[in-house]
């Protein structure tokens, strides 16, 4: 299938690229099916864009929160994790959304609310994390900064 993004121009994505999120992302439950994609230009980039196959010029671009948060670890009740299979360490991809407003010193990425997919199986979801551990605008530009981030 080819698709026309906004980050990547016109690109080929295989099937088995695709992963599948019933009930679509927060704020987007039409949006479905996304796939994953990395600049090729900087192959250990820590940014990543979630590009959706039905609105291809809609990207998110995600991040692994570990990058910029070692101890990050919410608890996730099981059954939120039901839809996407049975997820294991080696299958399971845990990703959080980042925005970058006009002021890039104030970037930040969403901790409360983490993209969870599990790669064998091409399912995602996006889980709320309940209680206050977790900030949604969690400010990580000094520390990509610092860490040379992208």
């Amino acid at each position: 299938m080819v698709i026309k993004t906004k980050v990547f121009g016109e690109v080929t994505i295989d099937d088995h690229k695709i992963i599948h999120f019933e009930d679509g992302i927060v704020g987007f439950p039409d949006l479905q099916d996304f796939t994953l994609m990395h600049n090729s230009e900087k192959p250990d980039a820590a940014l990543s864009w979630l590009v959706s196959i039905q609105e291809p010029a809609f990207a998110l671009p995600v991040i692994d929160p570990l990058v910029v948060k070692a101890d990050y670890n919410p608890q996730v009740e099981e059954e939120l994790l039901k839809p996407l299979g049975e997820c294991t360490p080696d299958n399971m991809l845990v990703l959080t959304t980042i925005t970058v407003p006009k002021e890039i010193e104030k970037m930040t990425v969403n901790l409360k609310a983490p993209v969870i997919i599990n790669a064998s199986e091409r399912r995602g979801c996006q889980i709320i994390i309940e209680g206050d551990e977790y900030q949604v605008r969690y400010p990580v530009y000094e520390i990509l900064r610092k860490k040379g981030g992208d």
